[in-house]
């Protein structure tokens, strides 16, 4: 009893005189500034690309046939996969829409990655803290004088994560569809196999994206998370563990699938309008 109250007379009853919001030395700024550009820039360059409506057009027998730029055959833009816009080339239409003149069909393509990505474990992290400065970095004061957390809307809304990752893993499997076709020409000779730059491109875009959707957090808890004896589910502890290795680099597969869909979307443009030339062979 005696060593109980030395220890509650010795305890300080107020906090540190330090007026300092922060003693870090580091530059802690870096991280939060660096996702506030590259995060913004991919928001700025999605929104400009679902928007534009231009046509280009591309010269068969002499004469100039015009056609959508996300489309550059058989590159198909992952901005827009599944094509169900009016318009859509016929070997890569999945449901002809008349709507391209009212809504581009990009915004409602990308509505589940968007989803998926804003409200995901990692992003919400570092967005909270380039944009919102709640906090800015660990051991750095933010300026709110209130948090109410997730509790209220629309922060409530963190919670359809789960359901915005189905949706994203059907859309993965899509993208996975769509760099198989670009290995395939067809022309009125019947089907060639093909291969060309923008065949890798939209691989590796199909890989990161999957790497990134099936190392997601929520994934994890969908395998294997509510299980209390992994023995007795060997197959479900197999996938878990998978998971859990993608996992492992989930901030990377997050940035390199965010980077590398603008570019691949970017590089179909350029080709699709004769900007750049694809370098490729059908055999």
């Amino acid at each position: 009893m005696a060593t109980q109250s030395a220890t509650q007379e010795t305890r300080p009853t107020a906090r540190a005189a330090i007026t300092a919001r922060h003693l870090r030395t580091d530059r802690w700024w870096f991280d939060p500034l660096l996702t506030f550009i590259v995060f913004g820039a991919f928001v700025i360059y999605g929104t400009w690309a679902a928007f534009d409506h231009s046509l280009v057009y591309t010269h068969v027998a002499g004469n100039p046939t015009p056609h959508r730029w996300f489309y550059a055959k058989p590159y198909l833009s992952p901005f827009y996969s599944p094509c169900v816009a009016d318009g859509c080339p016929t070997d890569i239409n999945w449901a002809s829409a008349d709507i391209w003149h009212w809504l581009s069909p990009a915004l409602y393509i990308l509505i589940l990655p968007l989803g998926f990505r804003a409200t995901c474990y990692y992003y919400r992290r570092a967005y909270y803290r380039a944009y919102w400065l709640s906090p800015p970095a660990c051991a750095v004061a933010e300026p709110h004088k209130k948090y109410t957390g997730e509790t209220r809307f629309p922060l409530l809304a963190q919670n359809l994560h789960r359901y915005f990752w189905y949706g994203s893993a059907v859309l993965g499997g899509i993208l996975t569809y769509d760099a198989v076709v670009s290995f395939i020409y067809t022309n009125s000779s019947g089907y060639h196999f093909f291969i060309g730059v923008g065949s890798f491109v939209l691989v590796i875009n199909a890989i990161l994206i999957l790497g990134y959707t099936f190392g997601c957090h929520s994934c994890r808890h969908i395998t294997a998370g509510r299980l209390n004896h992994f023995s007795k589910h060997p197959i479900r502890y197999r996938w878990w563990t998978l998971v859990s290795k993608l996992n492992h680099w989930h901030r990377q597969w997050a940035w390199a699938s965010l980077v590398w869909i603008a570019l691949a979307d970017l590089y179909i443009r350029l080709v699709s309008n004769g900007t750049i030339t694809d370098y490729h062979h059908i055999f």
